[in-house]
């Protein structure tokens, strides 16, 4: 029952109490929160020797913050307990375990009424539910975090990569296969063993430690060391959809969009730093056409040098001002925003924020620029210069994905269309109905066209009634239904309904194959 705690937040919200922050040393953060023991862990080993950090205090709470916050609870006009659950401090099953509890706030009662419909929308949408329905996908114990790909999901999987591919083809991308395990030697040189290698699947290979990879990026620039290259070659733009694997924490793992193994459409582009602006620009109209395709919208944020960022600052500044201009090319002065020092350590990135049917906010897709890799592999280029010193030249790498993880742009999409998934991207297009079994075989023909034009079609030779066929595979999803009689076998037709019951009429064999093949061709 959330009633209480509504109550006293309505009591908080009346009494316009202030957020005050105040900036603390180690020792008196420590002091302040004696007694806490998560607390105390926290400061201990994220707050360094000798530095401070900050606590806000809003009525009898302080409590470490990095804020900001609204000038006082006034400014809250709704809000929202959510949900609670049970979770392990850390993370770590083998720690304490705590209760959290989620509330939303907002500044009008009617944005909260149009946030608890979109909830209710996304609980019948959930992916899991649809996936588990559709029997697209499911998981098991004995491999947690790792989906298992039924016949139909795996049909909207391919379909997907597919879709990607057919970009990759018009967009100058070459597609690559890269190892699935590596000598922990390449995560060291890469940097990331440093930081990322908990999340890493470890083991032993003849008294040497290996892992499994969780990105291609460090294996593709292998592939680009292995030659040696001209200027004239490039920009190089490799796609790989190799399986990566990251250890996830058991208690974190969520359906398909927290996973342990996946695939991302994942490129990476070689670039001079006079190719970066075009290339920027490449990326964000292959974002558009992705995402204008799924029916989504989106914005765009420029995320600046942060603070512990490495590299000469000429050439961040260099970075930063050619992703700026590729934006305002793109989307308009003014239509994108920066995000001031959230770059990554290696270099900025415009982080590209997708919205859904229930104006929900993912993030999907991304760009980055990285000028560290080059660095770390040594990667270099013939210039075509004579002159001493300039023989050669660094590229900058361009790390770019549209869907990110493949499993989580499923659910994604899952949820977006609420399983009704467009013809092209459907399990189960085509479900042929006859009227009675004296027209089974005619369907039957119906059907090995089709498939053999490349459709999902299926054939209702069931004893049910014809009703219930019909129902029936609206509710499985089928885009069209084609219904098969008398008439349709003497005049070598089908006649077509939606998964919606919408009537469209008797079309020629011919006809329909034509139809359904505009319907692929333009992602409809």
């Amino acid at each position: 029952d959330y009633g209480p705690v509504e109550k006293e937040f309505a009591k908080i919200m009346k009494s316009k109490q202030k957020f005050d922050r105040l900036v603390v040393t180690k020792d008196e953060a420590l002091e302040l929160f004696s007694g806490n023991p998560f607390k105390e862990q926290i400061i201990k080993t994220k707050v360094p020797e000798g530095s401070r950090t900050t606590v806000y205090k809003c009525g009898d709470l302080i409590d470490l913050c990095r804020g900001p916050h609204l000038p006082h609870t006034g400014r809250i006009k709704a809000f929202a307990t959510t949900r609670h659950s049970a979770t392990n401090w850390l993370g770590d099953t083998d720690n304490d375990s705590l209760q959290r509890m989620y509330g939303i706030t907002f500044p009008d009662k009617k944005m909260l009424k149009v946030w608890k419909e979109n909830q209710e929308k996304a609980k019948e949408r959930d992916h899991r539910k649809i996936a588990q329905k559709q029997e697209l996908i499911f998981f098991h114990d004995l491999s947690p975090g790792s989906a298992f790909w039924l016949p139909h999901g795996a049909r909207i999987y391919n379909k997907l990569c597919e879709f990607i591919k057919a970009h990759y083809w018009k967009r100058g991308f070459d597609e690559v296969v890269t190892p699935n395990i590596y000598n922990l030697d390449l995560w060291h040189k890469s940097g990331h063993a440093l930081h990322y290698k908990d999340a890493m699947f470890c083991f032993d290979v003849e008294g040497q430690e290996w892992a499994m990879k969780p990105m291609n990026c460090p294996g593709h620039c292998l592939m680009f060391g292995n030659s040696i290259r001209s200027y004239r070659d490039l920009p190089i733009r490799f796609g790989d959809f190799g399986v990566l694997h990251r250890n996830e924490l058991s208690g974190a793992l969520t359906g398909l969009t927290r996973v342990r193994r996946f695939q991302q459409d994942d490129g990476h582009i070689f670039c001079r730093e006079d190719q970066i602006e075009d290339e920027v620009a490449g990326a964000l109209d292959f974002m558009k056409s992705v995402y204008t395709t799924f029916g989504m919208s989106y914005k765009l944020e420029l995320s600046t040098k942060p603070k512990k960022a490495l590299g000469d600052g000429e050439l961040w500044d260099l970075a930063e001002n050619a992703l700026a201009n590729a934006m305002n090319k793109f989307a308009g002065e003014g239509n994108w925003r920066v995000n001031p020092g959230d770059g990554a350590f290696y270099g900025p990135k415009i982080d590209i924020k997708v919205m859904d049917a229930m104006e929900r906010v993912h993030q999907c897709a991304t760009i980055q620029l990285d000028f560290q890799l080059p660095i770390r592999f040594d990667l270099k280029y013939n210039t075509g210069s004579k002159e001493k010193g300039k023989e050669f030249a660094r590229p900058v790498m361009v790390h770019r994905a549209m869907l990110g993880s493949v499993e989580r742009m499923f659910a994604v999409l899952c949820e977006h269309w609420g399983g009704k998934w467009p013809f092209w991207l459907s399990p189960r297009q085509v479900m042929i109905v006859p009227v009675h079994a004296d027209f089974n075989e005619y369907c039957e023909s119906v059907k090995e066209r089709l498939h053999n034009e490349g459709f999902y079609a299926d054939v209702d030779l069931s004893k049910e009634k014809f009703n219930k066929k019909v129902r029936s595979a609206q509710v499985d999803q089928y885009n069209f239904q084609l219904i098969v009689g008398k008439n349709e076998l003497e005049n070598g037709t089908v006649n077509i309904r939606t998964r919606d019951n919408q009537v469209e009429g008797e079309k020629k064999i011919d006809d329909l194959v034509a139809m359904l093949k505009e319907l692929n061709d333009q992602y409809k």
